[in-house]
């Protein structure tokens, strides 16, 4: 950075946007913004800038100088409107935000913008800045102490009635709980951010992240059908905005698709879809559907081995997926043992194609669940299916009638003792 400034004037920026290479015209910004003059024009010139000095050091992922450049710009900002100030230190954090690997450093510059907003009594901006740190400590999987810096805001923001803010609080809120496997918490925070969010306008990508938590609060439920109704309000809002969270809430709905037994529309809903969504999650939700339709366990797995990232790796759809496998693999099991009285579990894991200690496992699961009547000869290596024992009808008629004779016996005992007095 050269030490001589240059004037903030509209051909200085033009010098800058015609520089050879981005380093030549980061220095220009650099000389810029160094100058002293503070007139209006200066001042609406520097802000220009700025803007594109945050651009370029983004394009050249130089996230540290970001860093630098927010602290360097704090005597500017007390030239400038309180609004604009809030608007350009949300849009450096965010420039951080669009460079890979940066989530430790983003914590790090929240933390020491907190500080500063502190000093210098800034609350509207401190109070987002703390919203934005609560997002990145739940992306850290930092949830407790994400939770604890939300509690105190969240009373401050109702205080001061501030509802969009408030929905983005909420709605994390929500988030935080369901991580903490919280579900009526994260109901009660959902249905907070719902009632702030309609008592103003929402932008529609807002709108989208409340349906999309909606649909998986419902899926957690198992109310597929209506989880399913908000991920395709989710989606369509989103791939509105070309939003790439679109795919997730098409994910999500071919998932529950799946979940309530219908995997043969899941082929219809994927080609009725814009090509651009076409990848590997869809691929993967459509090789999952086609295990289940055709009650294939060992396609199951193989879906769940090829598609590990898509799958395995993605919290909500690991969680249905294992409800899923669970409920295949005991319906296969009940349907091969079914013929038997006494069978190898060799000859079980080889119908079924899976490992003989995995079936063994299932197996004696099944029975203390009392799925079916049996026992494990593990020295033989064979289950021994029971019959299931039929009820004798008797026993339920006695009690019947005994009660019956109890209520008799009770009647004419309150008629004797009107009677007697």
């Amino acid at each position: 950075m050269s030490s001589s400034y240059l004037p903030a004037t509209k051909e200085q920026l033009d010098n800058a946007a015609e520089a050879k290479n981005p380093t030549e015209a980061i220095s220009i910004y650099y000389r810029i913004l160094e100058g002293p003059s503070s007139a209006p024009e200066a001042l609406q010139i520097k802000e220009q800038a700025i803007t594109l000095l945050s651009e370029l050091l983004t394009q050249e992922n130089r996230a540290d100088d970001l860093c630098k450049l927010l602290t360097q710009l704090r005597p500017f900002f007390s030239l400038i409107p309180k609004a604009k100030t809030a608007r350009i230190v949300k849009g450096i954090i965010d420039s951080v935000a669009k460079i890979p690997g940066t989530s430790d450093l983003q914590i790090t510059l929240c933390k020491d913008t907190l500080k500063w907003t502190r000093e210098e009594k800034r609350t509207f901006l401190r109070q987002r800045i703390e919203a934005r740190l609560a997002a990145l400590l739940m992306e850290q999987k930092e949830y407790v102490e994400a939770l604890e810096l939300l509690s105190g805001l969240v009373k401050e923001v109702r205080r001061l009635d501030d509802k969009l803010l408030l929905v983005d609080i909420d709605l994390l809120e929500s988030k935080l709980h369901f991580s903490l496997r919280n579900l009526p918490k994260a109901k009660a925070a959902l249905t907070a951010a719902r009632t702030a969010a309609n008592a103003i306008y929402v932008p529609p990508a807002q709108q989208g992240t409340i349906d999309l938590q909606s649909g998986i609060l419902h899926a957690e439920e198992k109310d597929y059908k209506t989880g399913y109704s908000y991920f395709y309000e989710a989606f369509e809002a989103f791939n509105a905005l070309d939003d790439p969270r679109a795919v997730y809430s098409l994910k999500y709905m071919l998932l529950c698709k799946i979940m309530v037994s219908h995997a043969d529309d899941v082929a219809g809903i994927i080609s009725s879809k814009p090509l651009k969504y076409m990848g590997p999650d869809l691929d993967a939700m459509k090789a999952v559907a086609d295990a289940h339709s055709k009650r294939s366990l060992k396609l199951f797995e193989s879906a769940l081995r090829d598609y590990k990232p898509q799958l395995e790796e993605d919290p909500i759809v690991h969680r249905h997926l294992s409800s899923l496998y669970d409920t295949l693999l005991e319906q296969n099991l009940c349907r091969l043992i079914e013929p038997f009285s006494r069978v190898e579990i060799a000859h079980i894991a080889e119908l079924i194609e899976l490992p003989i200690d995995h079936v063994e496992r299932k197996l004696s699961q099944m029975i203390l669940d009392k799925k079916f009547a049996g026992t494990l000869d593990q020295g033989a290596g064979c289950l021994v299916i029971f019959e299931d024992p039929k009820q004798d009808a008797i026993y339920p008629a006695t009690l019947e009638t005994i009660a019956n004779m109890g209520k008799v016996v009770d009647s004419l005992f309150v008629r004797s003792a009107k009677i007697v007095a």
